[in-house]
């Protein structure tokens, strides 16, 4: 695991343990939060991932040139 998918994962817990807490205490504006933290996190994994791919589409076709 990369250093940015473990900074995007251990955002989204964070988010998921305010959420949590939120319930737990009957305050929406914390379980607002945890909840936006949890899909923001998860939108920046989605984007590191879909960057990744597109790096490795790209040096397959690179490769495929060079032989």
């Amino acid at each position: 695991m990369g250093g940015e998918t473990i900074r995007n994962k251990a955002e989204e817990l964070k988010g998921q343990a305010k959420e949590k807490f939120g319930d737990l205490t009957d305050n929406k504006d914390l379980q607002a939060e945890g909840a936006f933290e949890q899909a923001k996190a998860q939108a920046k994994q989605a984007a590191h991932d879909a960057k990744e791919h597109i790096k490795d589409a790209a040096d397959d076709v690179r490769d495929r040139f060079d032989d």
